[in-house]
């Protein structure tokens, strides 16, 4: 765990997500969760992302997925490029081979002020 890997716990309330060094470091509904912050899609930046109703991680840029436990994406983009919409096909494909290439996932934990990624 380098310096990087930490941020304020003020800075964490319910529902939010903030980059840590090179974690996307979240609050869902009081379980902490660190995921490796770039999107397997087009590598966004995971901790500009936000979380959905049912606590997944979604990409800022075309909507992605993921499950913060796991890493895997349970919803493939809704876009590529610039272009937001339908992707018949590639939606698919980006799904497929993010099975194997998975958010990586640490433990977030409370440390006195901070919240450190292990």
């Amino acid at each position: 765990m380098s310096e990087n890997d930490r941020i304020p716990a003020s800075q964490l309330p319910p529902g939010a997500v903030r980059r840590a060094g090179n974690w996307a470091v979240g609050n869902r509904d009081g379980e902490l969760f660190a995921v490796s912050r770039r999107c397997r899609h087009q590598l966004a930046d995971m901790s500009k992302g936000s979380l959905d109703a049912d606590g997944c991680l979604v990409c800022p840029w075309h909507g992605a997925r993921y499950d913060v436990r796991t890493g895997e994406m349970v919803r493939g983009p809704r876009g590529f490029l610039g272009y937001h919409g339908p992707t018949p096909g590639y939606t698919q494909f980006v799904r497929a081979y993010s099975r194997v290439l998975r958010l990586r996932v640490r433990r977030a934990l409370r440390r006195g002020d901070d919240v450190v990624v292990e």
